[in-house]
């Protein structure tokens, strides 16, 4: 079972950035609990503050290499927290809506009870499930359910 992790803009200050929104712990670190917690399975992990690159590894999850890319195989899901994207990229809607593997949004606070422009989300319509305001353990409970999904 291969899993990506793609987070976008500013996921790559988790621990450092507005911590009492975001919460203290990187990552990175979170990310070597989850594969210790699930070592049952390949947990990837791509972020990146550009949509395009973002866009290129959506679809390399879901085709396997594309171009030059350093993934060579496909994956069995998506979890994507595309950040401030989710309320501004139809391009990343597409991306998803073009690959025919799982996708489950995280998001790591509720966005409802934030800015208004916050609200809305171009992911939702197209993903398999959302994981909203549960902190850096979204990833985790979007796991859970990604493999659930995935068993059946």
């Amino acid at each position: 079972m291969r899993i990506l992790i793609i987070n976008g803009p500013n996921l790559n200050l988790l621990g450092q950035r507005e911590p009492a929104i975001y919460g203290a712990q990187s990552f990175d670190d979170y990310l070597d609990t989850l594969r210790q917690a699930y070592p049952q399975v390949q947990i990837d992990y791509f972020q990146s503050n550009h949509e395009g690159d973002i866009i290129d590894r959506i679809h390399q999850a879901g085709y396997g290499n594309l171009s030059n890319l350093s993934n060579p195989s496909p994956c069995d899901g998506i979890i994507l927290n595309a950040g401030a994207y989710t309320h501004t990229s139809i391009a990343i809607h597409d991306a998803i809506k073009a690959v025919t593997i799982p996708t489950i949004e995280v998001h790591i606070s509720n966005v409802h009870t934030r800015e208004p422009f916050r609200h809305h989300s171009f992911i939702s319509p197209v993903a398999h499930g959302i994981i909203i305001g549960f902190g850096i353990d979204g990833y985790r409970l979007a796991l859970e359910g990604l493999l659930k999904m995935l068993a059946r």
